[in-house]
């Protein structure tokens, strides 16, 4: 007996006690003279029971739940043989079961059982650490598979069966990474797994066709809930999906190609380590599906040449290991710390990644296995091979005993006096394999903990010369500036202290009080967050280097609040504190954007997920043509499942949010002048009214069918853009001015769905579809504020417009201002001869022949009403926008002068935006080419100036000491137009 606590004799009794009550005709109360008579016996099956009851609360909860098991348990002592056929026995189990409530019971108790019973198996010495690993990642792999195919039959009666294009029959491949996929199981790990399948297609065989792509993703939900879904039995595996390409914005399922295509164009160095474990569970031999897919993942891991680019990876994976072991305090985590598993398992994976194309015998997923075959390389020595193995099995030995105790992922060394014993116990004999192949028992010298800690940090010891060897020491570089933050979140540190450091930072006297103030006030608010450990330790290294940082630029008044406004948001979501911390260029960038930009600082505080785009500083002077809108918008949705209406939606704002970040970071850098600026606001807003217009398409039309008058792939339906989306000149915070056209035709109704409706019904539902769309105010915000108020009729029209009708409208009701309105507006989404129609009818209205001076008239009218409600009242101010000689009399100007000179000047209807109006002007003689280029550049110097106000979340007015010399040459124009 390893050792005897009294502690345990309840627990005996208590589990005697169930026996007789559950099995009364087999036991009767002599079960207690049993428990005395041969408790302390390991040769007896209650000997060997007490034994795991003292190494493991889990095995003793699941006793208590399963008393067939533990009836099994009292009377036969198990082995190693009774953990094996998993497989079969659970097929089995699960052939008899009809719901999936059912199978949830049943893969928990299964799971429980069996883990139990290696728990029994490691606790008395009845396999060696390979074995127990070996069988635990053997029970995942059969759970999960056998999991996969019952599932995948209801999934296909209820979905169809999926076949590719030539009607063969499409399943369900899943990798098994990390642990589970180099057959290295803990006894409580996370299982990390990806789903793909060959070939994409279609279902058959159910009343409704669904793609292959929606039936793998449906079908890998449902399985990732029978695992991880904690129900009154527990648990099966913790199950993590994020290795999958693209992460957690990534498809669920993949087909072949569209994996192939990621590895070869986007994999990573980080997705290369990963996927050295990568193994196909439950594979054939047979299925040539299998060997193909091998074939496809396998140049993306091995390079042909002896790739010595992963030694650059490799430190500064390095260095960031032993970041995180400062930053998380992991010193006695037998794992991420010093010496520990990872570091043993990161020196394997590197000589796989650098040597496996040329080594096909490094081309393996097991630690054990690949030690040895680096050493026949001569790539470490013998003596280092046995180091590294020896201390390998003494730490997963550790490690499982550790998480066999409460069926937890733990690698943290215990504080309490049990579970160091149980440790003490465990460590001092166990069986492993020896050289040869066989089970050995190998005695270190531990008695007391002192005893184990002094073996376990000769092995840490021993890795750690390894890896040292192999990858360099890591020099500390911590300048002495940023140590002057260091006690900044000390609980006693002292006023006068933050006020002694501002001063060594050269911070001016007449700020102190303020700055001390917000300083003082962010200590406070830290103080009642839950930030948890890990969190607190990242603040405390990322404070010193970003106090720094801030106090060192001119700006710091008005970067620390917007900074710290930040780091209040993420304090607990520790990736973005972690990610400001490893990576400096993303903290310099974000100080250098904030310190311009109010805007981009409330933007990242609201939604953080934009700090990713700050990791590549050419990314932001780069951004993208802003014609590629629309298929970088396209590939960004191919990530989420497309029946997700709600993810597709938060997609959308995503999608705008970063790149109104990249947008404004170029603008804030000099790269794009205020004209390239609208240009990219205006189309990303195109790109985003053709992805709603399309989701809100698929939405209305699966419930009411497609108007039967219209041919194959097409809508009928126009969005035109008013204003300045119409006008190619969004600023940030713009809203969108949109009207909506369809194609009409009498009596038609729509086909293709239960429920058929009228046509003019049905564009009516997508408008308000679209505007809900639009409108929908998520964790991720509101698309944009749409304004339908330039539609026919105003507030009281009907929000979608027949074009016949919207022609007859503006020819004979239209008002004056409306047809003002009509100037700038063009097209922005529909097919090609929609838009020509309209684009017909623009030209047809600007050119009618009209009365000069009740356009004067009007145009007079219309702008002292917007003068009297809209301007500024304070005479020392200048409202950029709506004072005159602003924004507001300039576009007045353009549009006076096309409605009345387009009758003689068609040409002059072409153009919606005010600057190219202008140009045409000029070029037909309406306007000089001297007044031309001075409207012209006036429109740009005061759009300019209101875009950084917009950054900088000011409002568009200034002192009438500036913009004098372009409000007096407005105001002359105005007055020689209009009077």
């Amino acid at each position: 007996m390893p050792f005897s606590l009294a502690q345990f004799d309840h627990v005996l009794k208590q589990l005697a006690e169930n026996l007789l009550q559950n099995f009364p005709e087999h036991y009767n109360t002599s079960i207690f003279q049993q428990i005395a008579q041969q408790k302390n016996d390991p040769q007896t099956a209650i000997g060997q029971l007490y034994t795991a009851i003292c190494f493991s609360d889990f095995f003793t909860e699941t006793l208590k739940k399963q008393p067939h098991f533990l009836h099994q348990c009292w009377q036969n002592p198990i082995t190693l043989s009774d953990c094996s056929d998993y497989t079969e026995r659970l097929t089995k189990y699960l052939s008899t079961i009809e719901s999936e409530e059912q199978l949830y019971k049943i893969l928990r108790q299964f799971r429980n059982r069996e883990m139990a019973k290696l728990s029994f198996c490691q606790s008395l010495n009845l396999g060696t650490v390979e074995e127990i690993f070996i069988r635990l990642s053997q029970l995942a792999e059969s759970v999960i598979i056998a999991t996969r195919d019952w599932l995948y039959e209801r999934a296909c009666e209820e979905m169809g069966t999926p076949v590719d294009a030539e009607g063969c029959v499409q399943r369900l491949y899943i990798l098994g990474m990390g642990k589970l996929g180099g057959f290295e199981l803990n006894f409580s790990s996370d299982i990390d797994l990806i789903f793909t399948y060959p070939s994409n297609g279609e279902t058959i065989g159910a009343r409704r066709s669904i793609e292959n792509a929606k039936f793998f993703t449906r079908l890998g939900q449902r399985l990732i809930n029978a695992l991880d879904q904690y129900t009154s039995d527990g648990f099966v595996y913790r199950t993590d999906m994020r290795l999958r390409p693209f992460g957690e914005n990534g498809a669920l399922a993949l087909s072949f190609n569209a994996l192939e295509q990621y590895y070869q164009e986007q994999g990573r160095d980080w997705e290369r380590y990963a996927m050295i474990k990568g193994r196909i569970l439950g594979a054939s031999p047979q299925d040539p599906n299998v060997k193909l897919l091998q074939q496809l993942l396998r140049p993306f891991v091995y390079r042909r040449y002896i790739d010595f680019s992963v030694i650059q990876s490799l430190r500064e994976m390095k260095s960031k290991i032993e970041r995180e072991v400062r930053r998380r305090g992991l010193i006695d985590n037998i794992k991420l710390g010093a010496g520990g598993i990872r570091e043993i398992e990161f020196i394997v994976q590197v000589f796989q990644l650098i040597r496996g194309g040329r080594e096909i015998r490094l081309q393996q997923h097991e630690l054990l296995k690949l030690l040895p075959e680096i050493s026949k390389l001569s790539l470490i020595t013998p003596q280092q091979k046995d180091d590294l193995q020896l201390a390998y099995l003494f730490l997963r030995r550790t490690e499982n005993v550790l998480q066999a105790i409460h069926d937890q992922q733990t690698q943290q060394l215990p504080a309490n006096e049990l579970d160091r014993l149980r440790l003490v116990e465990a460590t001092r004999t166990f069986t492993q394999l020896d050289h040869h192949g066989k089970a050995e028992n190998v005695v270190y010298p531990i008695s007391d903990w002192q005893s184990f800690y002094a073996v376990l940090s000769r092995h840490q010891q021993n890795v750690r010369a390894v890896f040292n060897h192999l990858i360099g020491e890591e020099k500390e570089d911590i300048s002495e500036t940023t140590q002057l933050w260091n006690d900044f979140l000390d609980a006693d540190l002292e006023q006068n202290e933050i006020e002694q450091m501002l001063i060594e930072n050269q911070v001016n006297l007449q700020d102190m009080d303020n700055i001390i103030d917000i300083l003082i006030q962010f200590r406070h608010d830290l103080s009642r967050r839950p930030i948890g450990t890990r969190g607190r330790e990242v603040l405390n290294q990322l404070l010193p280097h970003l106090l720094q940082h801030i106090f060192a630029h001119q700006a710091y008044n008005t970067l620390l609040p917007r900074i710290l406004n930040i780091i209040e948001k993420i304090l607990t979501r520790t990736t973005y504190l972690e990610l400001l911390l490893e990576h400096p260029q993303v903290l310099t960038q974000l100080i250098e954007l904030c310190s311009q930009s109010k805007l981009i600082a409330e933007q990242v505080a609201r939604y953080p997920i934009l700090l990713d785009e700050l990791l590549d500083r050419n990314t932001l002077l780069n951004p993208p043509p802003h014609d590629q809108y629309r298929s970088e918008l396209q590939q960004y949705l191919l990530r989420l499942p497309p029946e997700d209406e709600e993810q597709i939606i938060d997609g959308l704002r995503q999608f705008k949010q970063t790149s109104l970040l990249r947008i404004a970071a170029a603008d804030i850098l000099g790269v794009l002048p205020v004209m390239k600026v609208s240009d990219h606001l205006t189309f990303l807003a195109e790109a985003i009214i053709e992805a709603v217009v399309n989701l809100a398409w698929q939405q209305v039309s699966a419930r009411f069918g497609i108007p039967a008058h219209l041919a194959e792939n097409e809508k009928g339906f126009a969005v035109v853009g008013y204003g300045k989306l119409g006008g190619i000149e969004l600023g940030y915070k713009s809203d969108l001015d949109l009207v909506f056209l369809y194609q009409s035709a009498e009596n038609s109704q729509t086909i293709g769905a239960k429920r058929s409706i009228d046509s003019h019904q049905f564009y009516l539902r997508l408008a308000q579809k679209i505007i809900s769309i639009f409108s929908m105010n998520t964790f991720a915000g509101v698309l944009y504020d749409i304004d339908m108020r330039l539609r026919p009729s105003g507030e009281s029209g009907l929000l979608c417009s027949p074009i016949s009708a919207f022609e007859d409208y503006q020819l004979n009701e239209a008002w004056t201002w409306e047809k003002q309105a009509l100037v700038r507006s063009r097209a922005v989404y529909g097919e090609q001869s929609l838009c020509e129609q309209f684009k017909t009818i623009r030209q047809k209205v600007l050119s009618a022949q009209r009365d000069i001076q009740l356009l004067k008239t009007d145009v007079i009218s219309m702008r002292e009403k917007m003068y009297e409600h809209l301007a500024n009242t304070e005479r020392d101010l200048f409202n950029i926008k709506t004072d005159r000689g602003g924004i507001t009399d300039i576009e007045f100007i353009a549009q006076y002068l096309v409605l009345a000179y387009a009758p003689q000047h068609p040409e002059l209807s072409v153009w919606s935006d005010n600057v190219r109006i202008f140009e045409i002007m000029a070029e037909s003689a309406v306007i000089s080419d001297e007044v031309s280029i001075q409207l012209k550049q006036s429109y740009i110097t005061l759009r300019n100036r209101i875009h950084h106000l917009n950054l900088l979340g000011l409002p568009p007015i200034v002192s009438t000491q500036e913009f004098q010399t372009e409000r007096e040459f407005i105001m002359h124009i105005w007055a020689k137009l209009l009077g």
